[in-house]
């Protein structure tokens, strides 16, 4: 089967493409609305280092979505469309058939549209998608804004996707396998939050970046970490691992003061927020356990450890 043969029988949906033109030409079409600027991101996965080699064919497409889209809803924008970069060592029908459908189902649920991409042959499967988004003129959430006094809090629960990467099998595999982008929540976000990041490497790791741009540091309450009732029946220290260094939970880290964190509740919220710590002056991540300084080092996923 051809390269255009695969585009026409896996990756040439047309519903809702929200594009002047999609698949099957040199480039997609599109007309920016007005007063709206254009948020793009990409990510890339490797078989074998982004997830396991015997990953479902369908969980490999949602997650290739997911995690993109994560990136959009971290910037307080709203998701579009995306294009599809695929290298396969060969074409395999099944497996092309779950992850197109994976894709899909990731698409359709967020209201996005594949609008083109490339598919070429390689040794190693590789799966490239970048993300295009729109948001207000001048209202992105950037990663450089926090202001000391401002709550830390963030989405969800942590550590799930790395203790179901140690457990497979295991219930949270599937947070793990399929990740949620919180793209509502990052969108009532925009004009609240003074920062925000979505947690890919580790909640330390990731809050250090906004700290780092923001030229600040905070104060964080271990015991306030989010974790799920299965991680909590582990030893203090390793719940706060799996929390702070597990990486892959494409929850939302954000900043806010707490006058916009009273708005923020006012509205209706389809995931749990927690107020996990505070902006400070003093530079650095100071950890805490019950308000007592609490020493801790923790280091979140390396690209290339």
């Amino acid at each position: 089967m051809a390269e255009f043969s695969i585009i026409d029988t896996y990756f040439k949906q047309h519903h809702n493409s929200g594009a002047d033109l999609g698949v099957g030409d040199d480039s997609a079409l599109l007309t920016p609305p007005a007063g709206q600027q254009l948020v793009i991101c990409a990510d890339t996965l490797v078989a074998g280092r982004h997830f396991p080699l015997d990953t479902s064919a369908h969980a490999i497409g949602w997650k290739s979505v997911a995690v993109n889209l994560s990136d959009i809803a971290a910037m307080g924008a709203k998701p579009h469309s995306i294009l599809l970069a695929l290298s396969l060592d060969h074409i395999d029908h099944e497996w092309l058939k779950g992850f197109s459908q994976g894709l899909y189902d990731c698409c359709n649920q967020y209201g996005v549209s594949l609008i083109g991409g490339d598919t070429t042959q390689s040794p190693h499967l590789t799966i490239s998608v970048t993300a295009l988004g729109w948001i207000q003129q001048g209202r992105a959430v950037q990663r450089s804004g926090a202001k000391p006094g401002d709550l830390i809090c963030v989405s969800g629960t942590l550590g799930d996707a790395a203790f179901g990467l140690q457990h497979l099998g295991h219930p949270l595999q599937q947070r793990l396998d399929y990740p949620t982008p919180r793209c509502q929540l990052g969108f009532q976000l925009q004009g609240l939050a003074s920062s925000m990041i979505d947690v890919s490497d580790g909640l330390a790791q990731d809050l250090g970046h906004i700290l780092k741009a923001s030229a600040c540091g905070a104060v964080l309450e271990l015991t306030q970490l989010p974790v799920h009732t299965e991680i909590k029946k582990l030893q203090h220290e390793k719940q706060w691992q799996y929390a702070l260094a597990g990486g892959d939970d494409y929850e939302l880290c954000f900043t806010i003061n707490p006058q916009n964190y009273e708005k923020l509740l006012q509205q209706q919220l389809d995931v749990n927020i927690t107020i996990i710590g505070q902006i400070t002056s003093k530079l650095g991540l100071t950890y805490q356990q019950n308000g007592i300084d609490y020493s801790i080092q923790f280091q979140g996923y390396q690209h290339f450890a």
